[in-house]
């Protein structure tokens, strides 16, 4: 018989508490390292790609963005280095995160946290090391972001189904970070198609990104539906956990994103045909995704303002979610102001991207003070 774990939502600090609680009691700052701290990565990278692309572009944004490209890679090797030493120091915590329904969905940012990195070295990076080695890194990127990503868009629902049993109130925006990686992968991937050799190999490329835009857009649709449901029936969700309500723009973003690329890139590999059909569904389907995205943008933004009025706003980790899944939808607005030179779309970038600096300044000055204080690498005490 297999063993299930009924669940609801916690707060981001009550999580790392229930772990460390089951943990043993051995000092060092890395035991609450859980794989959550890579949507710093994540949100630092998208601040980057989508300023390369920009509709309105001045003097100094693109070095500017390089600067934030190099920081996020740095960020993401030391990272990387200090998750595995966690995993070696501490492997009861590690199992626990794998094993706890809220922090295991965080498995999700890892991948993503490559594949953005990857990207950026692709737009930006080749700017300082050379097209010919930037290509070479996205690809060992790409590949590692994408057999995680895929792994997780697997293993987790299927932990999910099989071993936890969640209380109707248990749906959150966190549920649709393994499944979002997928969607990264095919708008990373489309911009090395033509990268990839032409023939079969550049064919398969292309198909393979198709595959993995579908596999995670039904995915997140389904979640995205539960979500829903769960803030109409239940209502708003307690004030630590609200601002995971802003992940749901990364699918929304990212499936817009994702789709105007592989129209790009669709002339590289695929009949006239069928690239030009690629092209309008881009346009129609990036319109419609776009409409829900400024939907969903308003009312995340309403919570978030309302429970800030409340005072109960406070800074934990799951801050990060203002930043990349706002970044994707600085990046879909980008690639259909591309496709349609609607002015609509490019006025809507920068805003956005305005706002997205706004907001990774606010969070990432907050996850400083907290490491440097020790507050975010101490366990919850309540």
């Amino acid at each position: 018989m297999t063993a299930t774990v009924t669940f609801r939502p916690a707060s981001p600090r009550r999580v790392v508490g229930e772990l460390d609680h089951r943990a043993d009691r051995r000092p060092g700052s890395l035991r609450q390292l859980g794989p959550n701290w890579f949507a710093a990565v994540m949100g630092t990278g998208i601040v980057a790609t989508a300023a390369a692309t920009l509709p309105m572009q001045f003097p100094g944004l693109r070095g500017a963005a390089t600067v934030v490209w190099a920081l996020a890679a740095a960020l993401l090797v030391a990272l990387s280095g200090a998750w595995l030493a966690h995993r070696v120091r501490f492997p009861d915590t590690a199992r626990d995160h794998r094993n706890h329904p809220v922090m295991s969905q965080f498995f999700g940012a890892p991948p993503m946290a490559l594949l953005t990195v990857g990207g950026g070295t692709l737009l930006l990076g080749a700017d300082v090391i050379g097209l010919p080695a930037a290509v070479a890194v996205d690809w060992v990127l790409w590949t590692a972001g994408t057999v995680l990503g895929l792994l997780t868009a697997g293993a987790i629902p299927y932990r999910m189904f099989t071993r936890h049993r969640a209380e109707a109130d248990a749906a959150f925006g966190g549920w649709l970070m393994p499944v979002v990686p997928p969607m990264v992968s095919a708008a990373m991937g489309a911009l090395l198609v033509p990268h990839t050799p032409a023939g079969q190999l550049r064919l398969t490329m292309i198909l393979f990104c198709v595959a993995m835009f579908g596999l995670s857009l039904l995915a997140a649709l389904v979640t995205i539906t539960m979500i829903w449901s769960r803030l109409v029936h239940h209502g708003t969700p307690q004030a630590g956990m609200v601002p995971t309500l802003w992940i749901v723009l990364g699918p929304l973003g990212q499936s817009i994103t994702a789709a105007g690329l592989l129209a790009n890139a669709a002339p590289f590999a695929l009949p006239d045909l069928y690239a030009k059909g690629f092209l309008v569904f881009s346009v129609i389907y990036g319109i419609a995704a776009w409409g829900f995205a400024m939907l969903w943008l308003t009312l995340a933004l309403a919570v978030t303002v309302k429970t800030y009025r409340a005072g109960e706003l406070t800074f934990n980790l799951t801050w990060w979610g203002f930043t990349f899944p706002l970044g994707t939808c600085v990046t879909g607005s980008t690639v259909l102001y591309t496709h349609t030179g609607a002015n609509l779309f490019a006025a809507t970038a920068v805003a956005l991207y305005l706002l997205l600096v706004a907001a990774w300044s606010v969070v990432a000055g907050g996850t400083a003070r907290g490491v440097f204080s020790g507050d975010l690498l101490r366990p919850a005490t309540g």
